[in-house]
């Protein structure tokens, strides 16, 4: 059974490229010290006096932050290349953490708020593209799952020390994360610098200048389905944190704990079931993931205990294990050669257009009628997010990029 395992693991990891693993290790170093945003609403309501409806606004606000900076990552990315985009993106964005922490006012902290969505999210796109970039297409859905293991397996230590830090003093929280954002940029400087060059001089010809995310039917609902879906899964960036602690009585390095659960299953897990799922239809795959994430959020009203809450969370891994790493894979095969970026970019938009619908939608409705009723109307959401997937595997086709007229 051991052999098995090990056999099992190696398998997952096999193939991939030095450059993917070198991603993988500055994403890890970043996602390390993510502390801020898993925190943002209760060090808004309990530190400054928020109210759960102004707390939403105001991650509503880096979501529309985060809408500006997808789209520049990727515009970006098509033209000075990915890797320098995330080294550019890294650097502020320690800046704009230490600025944040100083920032008390109510306007003071939306304007930074705003501003530092747009520097950090602009990351994302740029580090999809880069793995298009150094990878085959045989090996690039592991190679995007391996970037989520580094995502997880850093997630699982920045909420849990976050919540520890919070209770003694919520400004180490913005300083731990502007180091490891320094960190990470330390790493991509150092080490894959021939590969930001070498995609800063590429050209896309005009096949790639003339292809655009936004001429592509089925990729427009492709996006508008993982909006609906980032909608819900952003509910664990604000209102999950409120309901952990409100129904389930829970202080914050309780919650930290029980978030850092999700992030170690993805490491220990996520690998073997891309793995064994790659050679599936990805949306078909996608679908079933949706279906298990609004279900383990759906659940969240039927206990109070520790235990159901693990309960509910792992469903909800589960879930995510099965739709992100397609999700990505079907965005970053789509575009031609030179514009990749601009349909990560597109993708990337979708999740933060998401990110402003989710928490402002999602703390209202709790404000108002609790958090029960935010849960319960998750299930039906799972249920059209299932049959819109499993319409949308009929006519859409991961790899086929859109065809383009060339303009004379």
């Amino acid at each position: 059974m051991l052999k098995g395992i090990v056999n099992a693991y190696r398998s997952a990891f096999a193939g991939l490229p030095r450059e993917a693993w070198v991603l993988a290790g500055a994403t890890l170093v970043n996602r390390a010290g993510t502390m801020v945003l898993p925190f943002m609403s209760l060090y808004l309501t309990r530190s400054l006096g928020f109210s759960t409806a102004e707390a939403g606004r105001v991650l509503g606000l880096y979501g529309i932050g985060a809408v500006a900076g997808a789209y520049l990552g990727g515009w970006l990315s098509d033209r000075v290349g990915a890797i320098r985009v995330q080294q550019v993106s890294l650097l502020a964005t320690g800046a704009g953490f230490l600025a944040l922490s100083q920032a008390h006012s109510r306007l003071a902290l939306s304007l930074t708020v705003l501003l530092v969505a747009v520097i950090s999210e602009s990351f994302r796109p740029a580090l999809f593209a880069s793995v298009v970039q150094v990878t085959t297409p045989a090996v690039r859905t592991r190679s995007l799952a391996l970037l989520r293991m580094a995502v997880n397996l850093g997630m699982s230590a920045g909420p849990a020390v976050g919540g520890f830090l919070a209770v003694y003093d919520w400004t180490l929280l913005f300083v731990a994360d502007a180091l490891t954002c320094w960190a990470a940029a330390v790493v991509l400087v150092l080490t894959l610098r021939h590969v930001g060059r070498r995609t800063a001089e590429r050209s896309g010809g005009p096949v790639a200048a003339a292809a655009t995310p936004w001429r592509d039917r089925p990729y427009l609902l492709f996006l508008v389905l993982m909006t609906a879906y980032g909608t819900v899964f952003f509910q664990l960036m604000g209102t999950l944190q409120l309901y952990l602690r409100d129904a389930y009585h829970l202080p914050e390095n309780g919650i930290g704990l029980l978030l850092g659960l999700n992030a170690m299953i993805i490491v220990a897990a996520e690998m073997i079931v891309v793995r064994h799922v790659e050679h599936l239809e990805p949306l078909r795959v996608l679908a079933v993931g949706c279906l298990l994430v609004c279900f383990g959020f759906f659940l969240m009203p039927f206990g109070t205990s520790v235990a159901w809450a693990v309960v509910t969370i792992l469903l909800w891994t589960l879930g995510e294990m099965l739709s992100l790493p397609m999700a990505n894979a079907i965005a970053s095969h789509r575009g031609p050669a030179g514009a990749g970026g601009r349909f990560i970019g597109a993708y990337s938009l979708a999740f933060s257009l998401a990110f402003v619908i989710g928490p402002v939608t999602g703390t209202a409705v709790y404000q108002r009628f609790g958090g029960d009723v935010l849960w319960l109307a998750i299930g039906p959401i799972g249920l059209g997010l299932f049959a819109g997937c499993v319409a949308l595997s009929r006519r859409f086709v991961p790899g086929e990029a859109p065809r383009v007229r060339r303009v004379e």
